[in-house]
């Protein structure tokens, strides 16, 4: 063995070597990005769920943002008021105060409320109901599909279908906005945590045309505006909206409601 080539090809192998460690490290600190501490200890103190919620993609970039000035400390939906309180501390400002949020399904027809046009035997997504007859099987092409596409994107197992129509469970429900999002009819919306009434329908269709479609859909009738001592509440479309900048949860509107079409929510 020639001990002369083999040592030859060591000092050749390690000045290679030798080389490449110089010019990775000249390129490290010729490229290095610098990382805001404060955006590491921002995303210390998220919650880690990635949801999306705060509309952006995931938790990293909502620390950049809030780093950066360009989001606000109280924009994570899942972490709340008590992350808030962390992050303005590292951002050295203070947390505006916000109204914790639920999410709230606009429709209450149930199997045995609503009727049907036809027998669906295709895929089950609600989003896909949208190329079919009608927008869908049942009689009211504005209520909920109930096939449940808003189930398959929480990731905190808060909403079910629950006999034909998609439920929401407020003790589960961080309000992240992605079930609003998915919903092909746009029957999900982010109503304050603490509203004890809600508008169950969300049928804009004339009265006579409304009661056919489901038994619990409101028709405009106006007795809930009429009977609310506090201007809580109109009409439009035919169909009853709810103020909660003016609600103060008395639930006149809920006792005078013929239809039954707003609810209770606790």
């Amino acid at each position: 063995m020639d001990f002369s080539a083999v040592l030859t090809a060591l000092i050749i192998i390690g000045g290679i070597g030798i080389l490449i460690g110089i010019f990775l490290g000249i390129a490290g600190i010729a490229f290095k990005v610098e990382v805001d501490e404060r955006e590491e200890k921002i995303l210390k103190a998220l919650p880690g769920n990635n949801c999306g919620g705060c509309g952006y993609p995931g938790c990293s970039g909502l620390a950049a943002a809030i780093a950066k000035g360009e989001a606000a400390v109280n924009q994570c939906p899942v972490g709340g008021a008590a992350v808030a309180k962390v992050i303005a501390g590292i951002m050295g400002t203070e947390a505006e105060e916000t109204v914790k949020k639920v999410a709230f399904v606009a429709c209450s027809g149930t199997c045995e409320d609503t009727s049907s046009d036809y027998n669906y035997y295709g895929v089950e997504d609600c989003r896909m109901l949208s190329f079919v007859p009608g927008g869908g099987p049942k009689s009211c092409n504005q209520g909920c599909l109930g096939f449940g596409s808003c189930v398959s994107v929480c990731n905190f197992d808060a909403i079910h279908v629950v006999n034909g129509v998609a439920v929401v469970d407020r003790n589960k429900c961080v309000a992240c906005g992605k079930c609003v999002e998915t919903c092909p009819k746009h029957l999900i919306s982010l109503i304050p945590f603490n509203a004890k009434y809600a508008v169950a329908c969300s049928n804009t269709d004339k009265g006579p045309v409304a009661t056919k479609e489901c038994k619990v859909s409101c028709v405009g009738c106006g007795l809930c505006v009429r009977n609310c001592e506090n201007n809580a509440v109109k009409v439009e479309n035919f169909n009853a909206v709810i103020d909660y900048d003016a609600c103060v949860n008395c639930g006149t509107c809920k006792e005078k409601c013929p239809r039954k079409s707003i609810g209770e929510l606790y």
